[in-house]
């Protein structure tokens, strides 16, 4: 049986079977595509690795917080996330994207929100 549309929620950056980029503990999940190539060329320009970008389905996240896992969501992506997690019982809630950056930053910013579960 095929996956519905509506359950992509992102992708994410994956160097190896075991290593994907993440912010601390958590995987970043992106929105887009584009999004996660211009966040790793900013952010991560001088990696020597070779990454593969990854379509991420909610049912994969699902797995991966209930097995501990942790995620960091941009605002596209956590808007995909955030209404089937609640039907799936996760006790997560709305997310304010609205907070400017700190200023003084030397490279672009990127606001996540981290979901794991406990």
């Amino acid at each position: 049986m095929s996956k519905p549309p509506h359950s992509l929620i992102g992708y994410l950056a994956a160097f190896s079977r075991y290593e994907l980029l993440c912010d601390g503990d958590a995987c970043i999940i992106a929105g887009s595509e584009a999004k996660l190539k211009d966040y790793l060329a900013v952010n991560i320009a001088a990696l020597p690795k070779r990454y593969e970008i990854k379509k991420v389905r909610f049912d994969d996240l699902l797995r991966g917080l209930r097995a501990g896992g942790a995620y960091a969501f941009d605002e596209e992506a956590y808007q995909r996330f955030y209404p089937q997690a609640q039907r799936a019982g996760l006790k997560v809630g709305p997310e304010d994207f609205s907070t400017p950056p700190p200023a003084g930053l030397t490279r672009p910013a990127i606001h996540l929100v981290r979901v794991q579960c406990r």
